[in-house]
C-alpha cells in the first residue's frame, strides 16, 4: 500500500494543497489497491465508472488553485444502500442490482458538493438488517485484520475498506448499530448522528421506522468531525432536520455513567477489560465516571426488535415484488411474518418507542453522557450472520448488538472510539451516547481521546 492511502483525510488534501499528491495519481494508486485486495475482503460490490474522469477534474482545480469544496478530490467510499447517481443502491438484492438509480440522495448529494470522489458503493447484508456482511448477490466481506472473520454489519464494505486503505472516508448508515459495531471490529471512528442532524431525502425505503440514519466513518476523529460539519443541517426536504441543537455547554467535569453490562447479558471478557480501560481514560481527561446500570427499561423494545424490521419488509415487499422475487428465503419468511401482524401492533410499538425515547432524554438530565461497550463479541466467521455463543453463553442473533440498538431506538447521537485491543490484535471499540444535539460535544470528546490513545492501527498484513 502506498503512503497516500494511508494519510488521512486532512493530510491528503495537505498533499493537494502543497503539490506533493493529486487526486489522478491517488485514485490509480487507490484502483491498484482495490484490484490486489477485493478477492480477499470483498469491500466493494460496486466501482463508479466515473471515478478517474473525476479524479482527473479535481487535479485540474487543483492545480489552477480552485478546489470545489472541502473535500475536493477526496476518495469516499459509499455504503449500498445510499443512492448515488449512475451506479445501483442494490441493498445487495439482485434485482435492486440491475437498476442504476438517476440521483443521489441528500447525504451523497452533500458529499459530491464538498468534492469528494466516489470510489464505489460498499457491501452489505441484503437490506441492511443484519449484524455481519454477507448475502446471495456479492457473497461475504472479510475483516483487513483477520479476513477470516467478520467486521461486522451492515456497513461492513464501507469499514473493509477505510481500514484497508482502500478510501480516505466512508459513509455509512446506522438502524440499530451498524457505523458503531463494524467501525469497533475495524477500529475505527464513526458517529451515529441523532435522528435528523443529517438529513435524508431521495434514497431507498425504511424498513426500520425513524431509526437508520447517514453518518461518518473514518481512520481520524479530525475527519469525522469535519465530514460531519459538511453532511448535517437543516434541509427543507426533510422536516426532522429543522430542529436545533442542544447549546447547552458542558461543565469542565463532564457526568459520565459507565455502564459495562446490560443486566445479565453475556459480554466477552476481552471487551470488558477494554472498556475498563476506557473508563479510566475518560476520568483522566476529567470526567467524572460512575460505574452502574443503565436506568432504562429495554425489555420491551427487545420484545419487539426482530418485528419491526419484518414489518419494514413486508411493507417493501408489497411495494416491489420484484424486489421480494429476488430475496433471500429468509427475509421473504421475515416479510411475510410481518405481513401477518395486525396493524395495532404497529401503534403499540409506537407507542412504546415513545416513552423510550422520553426516558431516555429524562436520563440524560442526570448524565451528560453513557459510554458502553459497541459490541458484545468479538468478531466472529465471516460467512456466519451471527455468534451462537458469547463468554460460554448461548446467544440468539442480536445477543452481539445489544449494547447498540436502544441507542437508535432513542433517537440519540453517539460515536465509536476505538478501545484497547484484543491480545490477538483485534480491534476493540466503546461508544459514548449523548442527548439530542450534543453531537459537537461528542465529537471534541473524541478529539481529546484520540489525542491521548493514538488512534487508528492499520492491519499488520497490509
Amino acid at each position: 500500500m502506498t503512503d497516500a492511502l494511508k494519510l488521512d483525510v486532512a493530510g491528503l488534501l495537505a498533499a493537494y494543497r502543497n503539490g506533493m499528491l493529486t487526486p489522478e495519481a491517488v485514485a490509480a494508486d487507490l484502483l491498484a489497491a482495490v484490484q490486489r485486495l477485493q478477492p480477499t475482503l470483498n469491500a466493494y460490490c460496486t466501482l463508479n465508472p466515473g471515478l478517474t474522469a473525476a479524479a482527473a477534474a479535481s487535479t485540474r482545480r487543483w492545480q489552477a488553485g480552485e478546489p470545489s469544496g472541502p473535500l475536493d478530490g477526496v476518495p469516499l467510499v459509499v455504503k449500498d444502500n445510499l443512492a448515488a447517481a449512475g451506479m445501483p443502491a442494490s441493498w445487495s438484492n439482485a434485482a435492486l442490482a440491475k437498476r442504476p438509480v438517476l440521483a443521489d440522495e441528500l447525504p451523497v448529494v452533500r458529499a459530491i458538493a464538498a468534492g469528494a470522489l466516489i470510489v464505489g458503493k460498499a457491501n452489505t447484508p441484503e437490506f441492511a438488517v443484519e449484524g455481519y456482511t454477507d448475502n446471495t448477490t456479492f457473497g461475504p466481506t472479510g475483516n483487513p485484520f483477520d479476513p477470516a472473520l467478520t467486521p461486522g454489519g451492515s456497513s461492513g464494505g464501507v469499514v473493509a475498506a477505510l481500514a484497508a486503505g482502500l478510501a480516505h472516508l466512508g459513509l455509512g448508515t446506522d438502524g440499530g448499530g451498524s457505523i458503531r459495531r463494524p467501525s469497533a471490529y475495524c477500529g475505527l471512528f464513526g458517529l451515529k448522528p441523532g435522528i435528523g442532524r443529517v438529513p435524508r431525502a431521495g434514497g431507498l425505503p425504511q424498513v426500520l421506522l425513524d431509526f437508520e440514519v447517514a453518518g461518518p466513518i473514518a481512520r481520524s476523529m479530525r475527519d469525522v468531525a469535519l465530514f460531519d460539519s459538511l453532511l448535517s443541517g437543516p434541509d427543507i426536504r426533510d422536516p426532522r432536520s429543522l430542529a436545533g441543537h442542544n447549546p447547552t455547554p458542558w461543565p469542565d467535569a463532564p457526568r459520565v455513567l459507565y455502564v459495562p453490562r446490560l443486566g445479565d447479558a453475556p459480554c466477552a471478557p476481552e471487551i470488558l477489560d477494554s472498556a475498563d480501560a476506557a473508563a479510566a481514560m475518560l476520568s483522566n481527561l476529567g470526567c467524572a465516571v460512575t460505574e452502574g446500570p443503565l436506568p432504562l427499561d429495554l425489555e420491551p423494545l427487545n420484545a419487539i426488535w426482530s418485528q419491526i424490521a419484518e414489518i419494514g419488509l413486508a411493507r417493501l415487499f408489497a411495494d416491489d415484488p420484484e424486489v421480494a422475487a429476488a430475496a433471500a428465503p429468509k427475509y421473504r419468511e421475515m416479510a411475510a411474518r410481518g405481513a401477518a401482524l395486525p396493524a395495532t401492533m404497529l401503534w403499540a410499538m409506537l407507542d412504546m418507542i415513545d416513552a423510550l425515547r422520553r426516558s431516555a432524554a429524562a436520563m440524560l438530565q442526570d448524565w451528560d453522557m453513557v459510554l458502553m461497550p459497541s459490541c458484545a463479541a468479538m468478531p466472529w466467521p465471516a460467512a456466519e450472520p451471527f455468534p451462537s455463543m458469547i463468554a460460554g453463553e448461548a446467544v440468539g442473533p442480536r445477543g452481539h448488538a445489544i449494547y447498540t440498538g436502544w441507542v437508535n431506538a432513542a433517537g440519540l447521537p453517539a460515536l465509536q472510539l476505538p478501545a484497547v485491543p484484543a491480545r490477538s490484535g483485534m480491534p476493540i471499540g466503546v461508544q459514548v451516547i449523548g442527548a439530542m444535539g450534543t453531537e459537537r460535544r461528542l465529537l471534541d470528546l473524541g478529539l481529546r481521546y484520540e489525542a491521548a490513545t493514538g488512534g487508528f492501527v492499520w492491519p499488520k498484513s497490509l
